[in-house]
C-alpha cells in the first residue's frame, strides 16, 4: 500500500487519491460506530432515533450523553459505548494521520540519501 524506503516519493495525485481512501475508511468507521449507538440507546434506552442520534453522537464527540439513563442495560451500554469512543478516536486519528506522516518520513529518507 505504502511505497517502500528506496521507492521515490509518489505523485501529489497519488497521494491525494490515498489520503481520500483513508477519508473514507475513517468516515466508515465513524458512521457505523455512530449507528451502533444510536441503535443501542433506541433498544436498550427506548429513545426515539432523534434523540438516540443526539447522544451516541455526543459520546462519540467527548461530551458525554445528554439524557439520563433509566435500566441497567443502558447505562452499562452508554459506559461499554463511551470506552469504545475513545478507542475510535484514537483509530481514526491513526487512519487519518498515516499517509501524511508517511511522506512525511519518506521525504526525510530521501533527503538523507542524497
Amino acid at each position: 500500500m505504502y511505497e517502500k524506503r528506496h521507492h521515490p516519493i509518489a505523485s501529489s495525485r497519488f497521494f491525494i487519491r490515498r489520503l481520500l481512501r483513508h477519508g473514507v475508511l475513517a468516515s466508515l468507521l465513524m458512521s457505523g460506530s455512530l449507528m451502533v449507538g444510536i441503535l443501542g440507546y433506541h433498544w436498550l434506552e427506548g429513545l426515539s432515533f432523534v434523540d438516540a442520534f443526539v447522544n451516541a453522537a455526543m459520546l462519540m464527540g467527548g461530551m458525554g450523553p445528554v439524557d439520563t439513563m433509566h435500566s441497567d442495560a443502558a447505562k452499562l451500554f452508554a459506559g461499554c459505548y463511551a470506552l469504545y469512543c475513545g478507542l475510535v478516536l484514537l483509530v481514526t486519528t491513526g487512519i487519518l494521520a498515516a499517509p501524511v506522516l508517511h511522506r512525511l518520513l519518506h521525504q526525510f529518507h530521501m533527503t538523507d540519501r542524497d
